[in-house]
Order: C-alpha cells, then sequence, then structure tokens
C-alpha cells in the first residue's frame, strides 16, 4: 500500500466526546506517558480520561481519520491574556500530536493552517504554547515570548527577616483570596494570563497534592500576595509567587525564611528573566534561566488594532513574511485618525522594514528589542527606523506562569 493509497483515504474533522478514548490515546503514545507515570503522580487511567474532558469540551480540536482511527491532532482552548495593559482573546494550542507512521503526510502542517484560520475567524489574534520542539515551531511562525527561571538557595542563605506590618496566613489554594489576588496581579502584569476556571483547571492538572497557599495579607487586611508551595524531603518547593507590594514581597520571603529549621534548601520558580541573586544578602545561588512559552501574531491587522502604541507615528511600512498564513504576508504601514485609532494601509510608505512573523511577534511583545534583532539579523532597517520602533513599543518584562 503506497502513500497516495493512504492520502486518499484521509480525513480532517472535528474531535467530538466520543473521540475522548482516541484523543487520550494519541497523546500518551506521543508524550510517552506510561502507566507507571500515571502511578508515581497519582493517576489511574480512567482519571487521566476524564482529566482530558474539558479539552474536548470547551477546545476547539480538529483531527485526521484514517477511516475511524484518529492519527493526528491539534486543540486550541479559548483563553485570554494581557498585552501591555489590553487584554486580548489567545489561541491556547495543546494535545499536538501525529503517530510515526502518519509522520510524513503533512498533516500537522495542514491542522495548523486550519487551525490557525478558525482563530482568526474567532478573532483570537494570537497563539501561545508550550514548545516541544522550539525549532520546529519557529518555521511555523511562533516564537519566545517568555522565559522561566528556577533557582535553588540553601538554608543558610535565606533573607534575613525585615520589619512588615501585615502577615501570612496558610490556606487552601483554591481560597477566593488567592484567585482576586491573581486577578488584580495579571489585570497589571504584560504577558500573563487571565484565569478562568478552564485556565486554574490546565494550572492545576498535575500538581495539586499536598500544595499549600500563602497569602500576605496587609495591615488593613487586604491580599497583597500569595505564593504556592510544598515541602519534601526537607526541600521548600516554591511553585509560583505573585505580589502587587513590595511589603508583600518582603513578607512572603519572610515566610520562607521562617521555615529556616525545617528545609536545607529552597527551591522554586519565577517566570521572569530577571534574576533575584541580587536581591539576596548572599547572592551565590544557582539561578537558571530558560525559555518558556512562545507565541504567533494570527492575525497582524487584527493584532495592532487593539496594540497599546506609546509613540503613534510611523514613517515606514513592514514587509512582513509569514509561510503558513497568506493574509499576514506583505505590506504593512500604520496611519493613524484624529482618534487614536489605528488601521493598516497596503501601500508603501517610508521606508521598508524586512521582517517575518515570528520576530514581528517576539519584537511587539517586548520580548527582546528592535535594537537587539537588528543587531543579530532578525530585522532589516534604518537607524532612524529602529530608534522609532524602540519609542512604538512599551517595555516591560513578559510574565506568563501557566501551562496548558
Amino acid at each position: 500500500m503506497g502513500q497516495q493509497d493512504v492520502q486518499e483515504r484521509l480525513e480532517m474533522k472535528k474531535l467530538g466526546m466520543e473521540h475522548l478514548a482516541q484523543f487520550n490515546e494519541l497523546l500518551r503514545y506521543v508524550f510517552q506517558v506510561t502507566n507507571q507515570d500515571l502511578q508515581e503522580v497519582g493517576w489511574e487511567e480512567d482519571e487521566i480520561e476524564q482529566a482530558k474532558r474539558p479539552v474536548l469540551r470547551k477546545a476547539d480540536v480538529v483531527g485526521w481519520f484514517d477511516g475511524d482511527k484518529l492519527v493526528s491532532q491539534m486543540a486550541v482552548y479559548p483563553m485570554q491574556v494581557n498585552i501591555f495593559g489590553e487584554i486580548y482573546k489567545m489561541g491556547g494550542v495543546t494535545g499536538v500530536g501525529t503517530y510515526p507512521e502518519y509522520a510524513n503526510f503533512g498533516l500537522m502542517h495542514r491542522l495548523m493552517r486550519q487551525s490557525l484560520k478558525e482563530m482568526r475567524d474567532r478573532e483570537q489574534t494570537i497563539s501561545y504554547l508550550y514548545p516541544y520542539s522550539i525549532p520546529y515551531y519557529r518555521r511555523k511562525g511562533w516564537e519566545i515570548i517568555s522565559d522561566v527561571m528556577t533557582f535553588s538557595i540553601k538554608d543558610t542563605q535565606l533573607p534575613e527577616n525585615v520589619p512588615v506590618s501585615g502577615m501570612v496566613e496558610r490556606l487552601d489554594i483554591e481560597h477566593e483570596d488567592v484567585l482576586k489576588t491573581y486577578n488584580r496581579f495579571a489585570q497589571n502584569q504584560h504577558v500573563a494570563m487571565i484565569r478562568d476556571s478552564l485556565a486554574w483547571e490546565e494550572y492545576w492538572r498535575w500538581e495539586r497534592e499536598e500544595m499549600i497557599a500563602a497569602v500576605y495579607y496587609d495591615e488593613a487586611g487586604e491580599p497583597q500576595g500569595f505564593m504556592y508551595y510544598w515541602i519534601a524531603d526537607d526541600i521548600f518547593h516554591m511553585k509560583e509567587m505573585v505580589y502587587l507590594t513590595r511589603e508583600a514581597r518582603h513578607g512572603l520571603w519572610n515566610f520562607i525564611s521562617a521555615h529556616f529549621s525545617m528545609v536545607t534548601h529552597v527551591k522554586g520558580k519565577l517566570y521572569t528573566s530577571e534574576p533575584i541573586a541580587f536581591l539576596m544578602e548572599d547572592s551565590d545561588i544557582t539561578e537558571t534561566i530558560h525559555p518558556y512559552y512562545m507565541a504567533r501574531i494570527v492575525d497582524v491587522e487584527g493584532f495592532f488594532k487593539k496594540y497599546p502604541f506609546l509613540e503613534k507615528q510611523a514613517d515606514f511600512h513592514f514587509v512582513v513574511t509569514d509561510s503558513l498564513l497568506e493574509w499576514n504576508q506583505g505590506i504593512f504601514h500604520f496611519q493613524w485618525d484624529a482618534d487614536g485609532d489605528v488601521t493598516l494601509g497596503k501601500e508603501a510608505h517610508g521606508e521598508a522594514v524586512e521582517i517575518d512573523i515570528q520576530t514581528l511577534t517576539t519584537m511587539f511583545f517586548g520580548y527582546k528589542r528592535p535594537k537587539y534583532l537588528r543587531k543579530i539579523g532578525r530585522i532589516i532597517a534604518s537607524d532612524a527606523t529602529i530608534k522609532q520602533l524602540e519609542k512604538m513599543i512599551p517595555n516591560e518584562t513578559p510574565y506568563f506562569s501557566d501551562y496548558f
């Protein structure tokens, strides 16, 4: 049987609840999830299948079928994120996989194109994903937009207590004050997820057991920060720390330091590229920064209509290349009306700026600045245009701590 015969049998269609078992089976094969892996995290086979029900209920899932057999799939969650203070609809890509015997049929390329087209129709002008292969997703138009930093601190290196006016309480991880504090944080934090029930469900998919929330309350009794943590084998593990004020940060670190006699190390994650060593009295700690999430502009015109430009003047035009989506290809020129609303013209105006879709994404997300991107050859533009771009794009550190 040749490839042509198989190609003729294949059909792309939407997945429904009736495909749950096959959806789960394909994910387990692609990501090599064994029964032993499930037992180690306390999951049974039927539990992981039940856990994936929300994907098929709430996501838009497209797959290729060989007869009745699901052979390739891609799911897109409806989500929202904060981009420099503007709330954007975002298509969260997950559940991507193809059985190896179908790997050279170009199925995923066509699934991605179809899913991105549907995102555009739903006005999800950007897409996020966790990359299991950065080079692969770069070729498809995604680019890195956030980092995760892991750190390890010895008990003898914990910071000295800093006097604060409030106090910390240990609460359930889903306490309303925790959720309220995160919402306040996310509304003011660039790139952050605006977590609805689906996003929280994904956040806790694998890590609920033994987790505790430590909430810092100020003198007026208002929650100003929280931390998710657990203690095991003499190690204090921090999943995430969120704070709205400097006092809240001090209060939460005071709480960690209070475990001095109980633990030998504090290990955790921070979702920023800013090292914490400088904040420590003993800065000789271990820090490792890794790329975390990638993003893609799905619709250039739709994305920029909401974008909060710092300076609304552009004496240039972009020449954008996008190998997957033809509507993102070609010339784009910014034009602002008297009310400050932007439209994108398709005619050349001023100098040309040559850029691909992935570089355009990371630049306007603020992960990498125009000057740096030109230095490494990712953008072709004059000195004057680079200076103008630097003035147009806000300068804030991206923060994204979710996983889906």
